[in-house]
C-alpha cells in the first residue's frame, strides 16, 4: 500500500516550495563587500537573479508524537523560477508530481491519484519560501511580507532568517544559509519551519542563473481525465 501523504501545504512549506521557489551554487554577477552579512547577501541575490534553473533534494522531517521518533521523508526532481511570481517543481522521486505557479494560479499535479488541486496564487503565497525567492526583485519589496535578521555565521555559511510578518500562516520561519564567493554569493541553503513543527530542507544543485526559460514552463494544462479540485 502507498504511503499516505502528508498535507498539501505543509509538504509544500518549501517552497514551497521556491518552495521561494533555493539553491546549491547560485552564484551572483557583482562583487559582495567583505563585511557583508546574511542579509547583504541574500539582497544581493534578489537584485541580480531574474530566473534560475536546478535541481533540488527535499528532507521534511515531521516532529515525534506519542514516543515515536521524528519521521523523514526525502523527495527530489528539477526546480525553474523566473520573476515575478513563476515558478516550477517537477519532483520525480519518491513520487511523480508537478507543482506549477503561473502567476496567477498555483497547480498541483499528483499522477498517481490523476488528480489535480487549484488555488489562486496570491491567496496561498504570500508569506512563502517561494514568495521569498520569485515574487520579488528586491529585498526592500519583501519588507511587507518578511522581517530580517541576520544569523551567526556557521557551517561555513552566512545566515539570514526570513518570518514572516503574519503570525496567522503556515511558515513559522526561514533560514537561508549564504556562501560569499569572489563573483558575488551563492546561496546554498533553505531551512524552513513551520507552524505545526515540520522542517523542511532544501538544497539545490547544478543552478544554472538567469538562463532564458520557455513560456511553456509555466503553463499548466490539466491531463484529459484528471480529476480538478478547486478548494
Amino acid at each position: 500500500m502507498r504511503p499516505m501523504k502528508n498535507n498539501f501545504w505543509q509538504r509544500r512549506a518549501v517552497l514551497a516550495v521556491w518552495a521561494k521557489v533555493s539553491l546549491t551554487a547560485m552564484v551572483l554577477t557583482c562583487n559582495v563587500p567583505a563585511h557583508a552579512d546574511g542579509v547583504d547577501l541574500l539582497a544581493q541575490f534578489m537584485k541580480q537573479t531574474r530566473s534560475g534553473r536546478a535541481q533540488f533534494t527535499q528532507v521534511v522531517t515531521s516532529p515525534s508524537r506519542a514516543g515515536q521518533a521524528p519521521r523523514t521523508k526525502t523527495s527530489s526532481g528539477s526546480f525553474e523560477f523566473q520573476r515575478p511570481g513563476q515558478f516550477r517543481f517537477d519532483y520525480r522521486k519518491p513520487f511523480v508530481q508537478t507543482l506549477v505557479a503561473d502567476g496567477q494560479t498555483l497547480w498541483l499535479h499528483d499522477v498517481d491519484l490523476n488528480q489535480v488541486t487549484a488555488r489562486p496564487q496570491a491567496q496561498v503565497l504570500g508569506s512563502t519560501p517561494a514568495a521569498l525567492l520569485t515574487s520579488a526583485s528586491d529585498i526592500q519589496t519583501l519588507k511587507k511580507d518578511f522581517q530580517f535578521a541576520p544569523e551567526p555565521d556557521r557551517d561555513g555559511l552566512q545566515w539570514v532568517r526570513a518570518t514572516p510578518q503574519s503570525p496567522d500562516g503556515q511558515i513559522r520561519s526561514v533560514m537561508v544559509g549564504l556562501r560569499a564567493v569572489a563573483s558575488g554569493a551563492e546561496l546554498v541553503v533553505l531551512d524552513v519551519q513551520d507552524n505545526l513543527g515540520q522542517r523542511s530542507l532544501l538544497s539545490f544543485a547544478a543552478f544554472e542563473i538567469n538562463p532564458s526559460l520557455p513560456a511553456s514552463s509555466f503553463v499548466f494544462k490539466a491531463p484529459s481525465g484528471a480529476a480538478v479540485i478547486r478548494p
